[in-house]
């Protein structure tokens, strides 16, 4: 079975199936912190990572930026002093896809990623 984190993403559209009991069931236990969430009738998956300080954050931040860019899924990103706060769900179905566990897994790994190590440039992945 391929680790979440090695997957991509697939293009979304609306009517496309939200993640199924299943499914979340299955890839939940892989994403150590994150939490299922609800907002505006919304279910999202939610984690926060903390920082040293403000620029920790903000580098964390533009990390977690780029990787939403290189698979075109983009997350609710909310930075603050010493905390960032992480949370996806698919716009286009309002609800849980299975990248949006992807993506939860993919932000893991740049959250422990040494600060220095550059990205993949989009497309590489």
């Amino acid at each position: 079975m391929t680790d979440l984190v090695d997957k991509n993403c697939t293009a979304c559209r609306a009517g496309a199936p939200l993640a199924t009991a299943t499914e979340i069931e299955q890839y939940l236990p892989q994403l150590p912190g994150w939490r299922i969430t609800e907002a505006d009738g919304i279910k999202r998956l939610e984690k926060s990572f903390s920082c040293k300080d403000f620029a920790g954050a903000l580098a964390l931040t533009n990390r977690i930026g780029a990787i939403a860019e290189q698979e075109n899924h983009h997350p609710a990103i909310v930075t603050e002093w010493g905390r960032v706060t992480v949370s996806w769900w698919t716009h286009a179905i309002a609800g849980l896809h299975v990248n949006d566990f992807i993506m939860a897994a993919k932000t893991d790994r740049a959250c422990t990623a040494p600060a220095a190590a550059p990205l993949a440039p989009p497309g590489t992945a």
